[in-house]
Order: C-alpha cells, then structure tokens, then sequence
C-alpha cells in the first residue's frame, strides 16, 4: 500500500467550536494560551487566581488568569464531478482529486478535526456526499470511489448547493474543480459559500492547453458535452489560443482575488507538501 502522505493547515482567525482540537480560539477558561485577565466573579475558578494583578486592582477585588483552549474545526472538501474532470493528460485528474481527499481527510483526522464531502456536477451526488466524521478512515473507500469514476455529467452548476450539505459551523473548505465554466458562475459558487474559509484549487493539466504542430489540422474537444470540432492550426489562431488561457487564469485569479481567496494552482500531481507550503506561504 501506498503512504498516505500528511498535509498541514490552518485558519486565518480564531476557531469556533465544542470540541477540543489544534486551532487556536478565542474561548474557553481552562487551556494553556493567556487571554486576558476577569473580575473573580465573573470568571469563578480560583485556580486561576492571580495574586499580583489583584494586588495592583484599584478596586480591591480579586483577578482570574484566562486562557483560551484549543478548538477542533470542521474541514471539507466540495469538488467538481463534471465531464472535464475526467481528463487525462499526465495524470487523471480524478486521481488527483482522490489524491488530495484521501491526504486531507487522513490529515483532519490526524489533526482531530472532522471531514466531510460533497461531490457535485449537474446534481449534488449522493453517492459523493459523506456528512462530517472523524472516523479514521474516512477519506480511503472515499479515493476508491473517485479513482473508479467514470464522469458523466455535461456542467458542475451543483456546486452553487453544495453549501446546502456543509455544517452550520464556519468551516476550511477547499473548493476543488478545474473551474471549466462561465465565470459567473464561478463568482456565484463563491458567494455561496462565504459564510466559510474558502481555498479555491484549481487542477489542470498542461495537456489540457498543449498546442501541437505550428499549423495543420487539429481535433479539439469541448471538456464538459464531449462534443468535437476540426480546426486548423495557424499562427494566428495559436496565439489567439494562448492569450485565452491566459485570460482566463487572470479573470480567475481576479475573482479569487476579489473575495480575499488565495487560490492555489495544480498542474500536475498532488503534492502534499506544496499544499503545506500553499498556507505557510
């Protein structure tokens, strides 16, 4: 068997939870990180009484130490089961999507947090939604399923709902397509899942943009309807080519942007350590 190779992440702001885990918060009275100071009454352990400021208190009254605790979060993934997710150039992207939720979801569990899935093209999938859980194994018989998947559908439009299947919790979601549709689109997927820390991962694969001869005749394929076209290849054309892929990264970086997202590009093999360096960054 293959090493699952382990990943590392964080939140921008304080964890909001129940249950105790990795991530720094806000809450809590009995961990170890110094918060602040409380009036005895309002904070009532005397084990966490502190002699000195309440001998400096100008009031007489006694002073309590807080500390905050450690919380867990809840980490999902919502990916892109559509058409063009099928593709294969040098890898599959499918099998860089199992990659990456097979390493997040042994990563959660490592971490403490829960995970969760919901896996959308044209519908949200049933057979691709997992509820939050931090069963140990979550993310192996979920990377099986993907790696066997044989595409079918024509748009990812279901990822506007995907929302719907999320905890109530704010959580790290990482949004995982190859972002193959109109950028409105894309912009409302984003907004609909606001309400969480959002990590866009863009997967491509350099075949998916790979020109071949200078001119000639070329068969080009449309990702998600399947639908194939003749072209012939000419300069002109090529450099017409090129500058779309290149606009098209820069509409996306610039919506990304635009919500304060920092998205993250795989053009190839899931690399769990880039995806470490991606929040060290």
């Amino acid at each position: 068997m293959t090493r699952i190779r382990e990943l590392h992440y964080r939140v921008a702001g304080a964890a909001v939870g129940l249950f105790p885990g990795h991530h720094r918060s806000r809450s809590g009275s009995s961990g170890f990180e110094f918060r602040g100071h409380a009036a005895l009454q309002d904070a009532p352990d005397v084990r966490r009484l502190d002699l000195h400021a309440s001998l400096r208190d100008p009031f007489g009254g006694w002073i309590v130490r807080l500390h905050s605790e450690r919380k867990s979060i809840p980490v999902a993934m919502v990916a892109d089961l559509s058409a063009s997710m099928g593709f294969e150039g040098a890898q599959r992207k499918l099998e860089v999507l199992a990659d990456f939720a097979e390493s997040l979801a042994w990563s959660a569990w490592r971490t403490g947090d829960s995970f969760g899935f919901v896996g959308c093209d044209e519908r949200v999938q049933p057979a691709f939604t997992q509820l939050q859980s931090r069963v140990r194994g979550a993310g192996v018989a979920l990377a099986q399923r993907l790696r066997t998947l044989q595409p079918q559908g024509r748009s990812a439009r279901a990822l506007r709902e995907a929302h719907r299947h999320l905890p109530r919790q704010r959580a790290l979601v990482f949004l995982v397509s190859d972002f193959h549709l109109p950028l409105a689109e894309v912009e409302a997927v984003l907004d609909s899942l606001a309400s969480h820390d959002v990590v866009p991962i863009v997967l491509w694969q350099p075949a998916e943009f790979a020109l071949g001869a200078t001119r000639g005749l070329a068969q080009v394929r449309e990702p998600e309807s399947g639908e194939q076209r003749w072209l012939w290849w000419r300069p002109a054309l090529r450099e017409r080519w090129v500058a779309a892929h290149d606009e098209r990264r820069q509409a996306l970086l610039q919506a990304f942007r635009a919500r304060r997202l920092a998205p993250m590009f795989i053009e190839g093999a899931f690399d769990a350590d880039a995806v470490t360096r991606h929040f060290l960054a």
